[in-house]
């Protein structure tokens, strides 16, 4: 499924979760946020999106090795910021328990007390479980990190769409097909 020419949205991650996506080490998210129900299953409010890396939150207590090495200290976001990663959502799956993050745990980079905190945040809402297809960017684009883009939210309008033409996927077809049936065959929710 090819990405759409550009986007002008994107979603905030850590930076070093945007370097394990665009490395191809990890093709899932945890969200409890921007997320519908609609028929026929869960919709998310961008099924394609920039990945807007910040720095300020990452935490290498919460993360498996070598990536946990690669967090940089930050006391205040940068003034720019670096987009190299678009996203297409695949799936969506609603998260039901921990023993599903746990049949994955070799699926993503995060250790067990970030899982906790996504499970304990806000208990009242779902957490969901979102399956892209990542494509580095041919051109990557460096944006003044404005006060538009700052504080605590998932979605940000870009002032200016970034061109994803000729964006290549991080992981071939195959692989991705791979990936993606395992972790749905694990956490239960591949209808055969």
């Amino acid at each position: 499924m090819p990405l759409s020419s550009s986007l002008s949205v994107a979603l905030k991650e850590w930076a070093v979760l945007d370097s394990a996506i665009e490395a191809g080490q990890q093709i899932l998210l945890l969200r409890k946020g921007g997320i519908c129900e609609s028929i026929g299953g869960f919709q998310l409010e961008y099924p394609e999106f920039l990945i807007f890396p910040t720095y300020l939150h990452q935490n290498a207590a919460m993360l498996k090795s070598p990536w946990s090495g690669r967090v940089a200290k930050a006391d205040a976001e940068p003034n720019t910021v670096r987009i190299t990663t678009a996203a297409a959502v695949t799936d969506i799956v609603r998260v039901r328990d921990r023993k599903q993050i746990d049949a994955i745990d070799d699926q993503h980079i995060w250790l067990a007390p970030l899982i906790d905190m996504r499970f304990n945040y806000r208990p009242d809402n779902p957490l969901y479980l979102i399956l892209i297809r990542a494509s580095r960017l041919v051109d990557p684009v460096t944006i003044t990190n404005t006060p538009a883009y700052a504080g605590c939210k998932s979605w940000v309008p870009l002032e200016k769409a970034i061109s994803c033409e000729g964006a290549v996927p991080v992981i071939d077809e195959f692989r991705y097909a791979a990936q993606r049936r395992a972790i749905l065959q694990r956490i239960g929710s591949l209808s055969e």
